[in-house]
């Protein structure tokens, strides 16, 4: 039931996701065996990779075969998401000229 909720809320808020992980278990120290800055840096750039990695671990137990076809997935949407961001960084209104 946990694995559930954690999947839903990590398909908004993929960092919410994994720092209620952390703080209410602990399957992402074991995923990552205990390499806390790995961890740190996966959910600081490639959230979604991280959340795949994790639940993966957590409900199989390791990230064998064609589970690395999900993370690779996951991977694919963490490009998009700094891609969007990119081609829509000439959409940020700025201020008028009166203002500076």
């Amino acid at each position: 039931m946990c694995g559930c909720f954690v999947l839903l809320l990590g398909a908004f808020a993929p960092r919410l996701a994994l720092f209620l992980m952390a703080l209410f278990n602990n399957e992402i120290s074991k995923a990552f065996d205990g390499a806390w800055f790995v961890a740190f840096l996966g959910w600081l750039l490639l959230p979604y990779s991280t959340l795949v990695f994790v639940l993966i671990s957590w409900w199989q137990g390791g990230v064998t075969g064609f589970n690395w076809f999900f993370v690779a997935l996951a991977f694919t949407i963490d490009l998009a998401s700094y891609a969007g961001s990119y081609s829509r960084r000439t959409e940020i209104r700025t201020y008028p000229s009166s203002y500076r």
